[in-house]
């Protein structure tokens, strides 16, 4: 007997991509003014490229925001510049620095420019009006990411609460809200890292050049290799030294290891992610280690 039909099953891949833009046409349809958060990373970027399919041929219709602690790498600026440029759309900088010059947070010479992005972030999601941010978390990355709905609801201090957030059973979603309050959106919840890796490669996706292997003067800090910097001052005992490594996250740079690698393509990359026992943050983000539930507080305090 022949089939009479035939058979339009998606890959894995092609699911992921489906649910994703589904997420950013409901917002899209559903908030005033939502915003995508855009750090230049690799998942930031593959969400950019998810928003570009969901609304194509037209233009992306919400700005994209970067929180600049005045550490990032040189090499994912310039390629999130060359994103911005290349889709038109609008690129809001809520600068650290800036926050710190007007106040608006306070660096007392010990807290991580990472986690003055949370004030610098709630002020500028407050200043601009937008009603909803676009994230790129993954549930697979930390323990406190695993409960991230798809909307995660931020209260008028733009704080979450793990234990009040809304059912979303058969994928619906609740997005209202009440003055002051906004929503968290996290269109790659269901991806892995090794899915990104994938649709990263299947795209060919422009991303910065530090996620491959390339030669670069570090330290050893904490159990995890830190790049040179002038904003990294060497402690008593430290040594550079030249090493083979590439980045599986980027952000700060003196909280963020490299590791190394000699994986200098997406399929070489694949490989090496497909075996890994530590996600990328577990293995490479200062920030995660100061304690067990160092995440968990700084997204109840607003975090990403």
């Amino acid at each position: 007997m022949t089939d009479t039909h035939a058979d339009y099953q998606l890959s894995q891949l092609d699911q992921l991509e489906a649910e994703s833009i589904h997420i950013f046409r409901e917002v899209a349809a559903e908030f005033e003014k939502p915003v995508l958060m855009f750090s230049g990373g690799k998942d930031s970027i593959v969400m950019l490229r998810l928003a570009e399919k969901a609304f194509y041929p037209a233009k992306i219709p919400f700005p994209v925001l970067q929180v600049d602690t005045g550490y990032d790498f040189p090499e994912v600026l310039a390629c999130r510049d060359s994103w911005v440029n290349r889709l038109g759309v609008r690129l809001v900088v809520a600068s650290v620095e800036e926050a710190i010059k007007s106040g608006i947070v306070v660096d007392d010479g010990k807290t991580s420019r990472n986690r003055l992005q949370i004030g610098t972030l709630l002020n500028a999601i407050e200043e601009e009006g937008f009603t909803a941010a676009f994230g790129g978390g993954r549930r697979d990355e930390e323990k406190a990411r695993a409960k991230e709905r798809v909307y995660s609801h931020r209260d008028d201090f733009g704080q979450w609460d793990p234990k009040n957030q809304r059912p979303e059973l058969w994928s619906l979603y609740n997005g209202r809200l009440h003055e002051g309050e906004h929503m968290r959106i996290f269109p790659l919840s269901n991806w892995t890292e090794l899915d990104i890796w994938h649709y990263i490669d299947r795209e060919q996706i422009e991303i910065p050049s530090i996620y491959f292997s390339h030669q670069r003067r570090v330290f050893q800090r904490d159990g995890m290799l830190l790049s040179e910097s002038e904003f990294n001052p060497l402690r008593s005992g430290e040594s550079v030294e030249e090493r083979t490594v590439r980045f599986r996250t980027v952000g700060d740079l003196t909280l963020t290891g490299c590791v190394e690698s000699d994986a200098a393509n997406t399929a070489e990359i694949i490989d090496e992610i497909a075996i890994a026992k530590v996600t990328e943050r577990g293995a490479t983000r200062g920030d995660d280690r100061f304690s067990e539930a160092a995440m968990e507080d700084r997204k109840k305090e607003g975090y990403f």
